[in-house]
């Protein structure tokens, strides 16, 4: 990689912003998992069940952050600055409404999705108490969602570092006090996690309001593209979560100790992912605003760029992660058994990063060229050949290796695909889509 070029200025502009914002927000199920996991082994399974649902829950609508950012990125680039501010407004309404229609469904569906996806004893029981509780908080992180897409898409994105890092020491700072102050168990974690989010989702529908706009009505007009990327966004993360979701369901059916394991691999998988995921924002934004204002081949100079550094970050924390597998997990639990299990996957996660690396970077380029139809048929491919994997490991008893060995085939199946399309160029369309 060249070790210089034109383009890092403005990637690290804004993609260190960004990585401050995207590593708090898995430390509130971070500080949940280290702090329940030291509670004992049924509640860090029971978190390992409802912690799982309720990540995939918030992160499969992280459309409304990835819809709004492609949408204002493009409008901003074209110079129609009163129309992402129209957009903005349209964000916070979109958020509400789904926001609302999911905590309704979550509490409704809780006691049977629990027992289906495998919950059983004490730890099934400790999944429903914080599952319920913590579901609270959905409505308020979805705003949350749409602030930041809001903001990411004018390029500011220094605000919502400063709003997620504050709501992240309210929330372990409430979490030690109900759990451990208070001894309110596993429901005090679940309970300083919502309203943690409740006081992020205030501060973000501020800056939803906040920009002029002739309109802040709720338009359908207005929201149209914003739903049409999203709605692709949307099946596309569904079906990487259901991936993991099936992950997670096969190995509660092969003891506490393999979904204790899971647990803890499964979320420092989501905070480096979130990590890496700062230069895929940057593309976001840098491609989205380039091809707004017409210039393909600037968008894909600086695309090259961002999968470079993202392949070279990811390969880094992959060499770091590697001998430490019999380290970092006892930041999370000291159950010999979850412990065991922890060393066996930890090979095939530290290899899952500098893939990972390279396909969040592609994401993030398809995602600010509106290219979202191929991310969502890729993914239901990849997701289809993981499933498949997941089975046939519970049925043959390949244990917690081969459930994980089938994730890194999911994200190698999902670097193929993607590669192919970047490299034909037919998601550089310019102008205002």
């Amino acid at each position: 990689m060249r070790l210089r070029s034109p383009h890092d200025r403005e990637i690290l502009r804004l993609a260190l912003p960004a990585l401050g914002a995207l590593a708090a927000e898995p430390l509130y199920v971070l500080a949940d998992t280290a702090i329940v996991g030291h509670l004992g082994r049924p509640q860090i399974a029971a978190l390992g069940l409802a912690g799982t649902v309720l990540a995939g829950t918030f992160t499969i609508f992280n459309f409304l952050t990835y819809g709004t950012t492609a949408v204002v990125a493009r409008a901003t680039g074209a110079g129609q600055h009163e129309r992402a501010a129209r957009l903005a407004a349209q964000a916070l309404w979109v958020s509400v409404a789904i926001g609302l229609t999911l905590l309704v469904l979550c509490e409704a569906a809780a006691a049977p999705l629990l027992r289906a996806l495998g919950g059983h004893g004490q730890s099934g029981h400790d999944a429903l108490v914080y599952f319920r509780i913590a579901a609270i908080g959905l409505p308020a992180a979805l705003i949350a969602l749409g602030g930041q897409g809001y903001l990411r898409g004018v390029s500011n994105l220094r605000r919502p570092l400063e709003i997620v890092v504050v709501a992240n020491v309210v929330n372990i700072v409430l979490e030690l006090e109900f759990v451990y102050g208070l001894h309110w168990g596993i429901a005090g974690s679940a309970a300083g996690t919502a309203i943690a989010q409740a006081g992020m989702g205030i501060a973000f529908a501020r800056e939803l309001l906040r920009p002029r706009a002739a309109s802040r009505r709720p338009s359908l007009e207005e929201m149209r593209p914003m739903v049409r990327v999203g709605r692709q966004i949307f099946v596309r993360t569904t079906a990487l979560y259901a991936s993991f979701l099936v992950a997670a369901s096969v190995l509660a059916r092969m003891g506490d100790a393999e979904l204790g394991a899971h647990q803890i691999a499964f979320e420092l998988f989501i905070f480096l992912a979130l990590l890496l995921d700062a230069v895929a924002i940057a593309g976001q934004v840098i491609v989205g605003r380039m091809l707004g204002a017409g210039d393909a081949e600037g968008a894909h100079a600086a695309a090259l760029r961002m999968i470079a550094w993202s392949v070279v970050v990811g390969g880094v924390f992959g060499l770091v992660l590697l001998p430490l597998g019999h380290v970092i997990p006892r930041a999370f639990t000291s159950d010999h058994a979850v412990l065991a299990q922890a060393a066996k996957l930890w090979p095939l996660f530290a290899l899952m990063q500098p893939l990972g690396g390279a396909v969040f970077a592609l994401d993030g380029i398809l995602i600010g060229a509106s290219d979202t139809a191929y991310l969502m048929w890729s993914m239901l491919a990849a997701s289809a050949v993981y499933i498949a994997i997941a089975a046939l490991a519970l049925e043959l008893h390949w244990g917690i290796v081969g459930v994980w060995a089938g994730l890194d085939v999911l994200i190698a199946a999902r670097l193929l695909l993607l590669a192919a399309r970047f490299a034909g160029r037919r998601w550089a369309v310019v102008g205002y889509a």
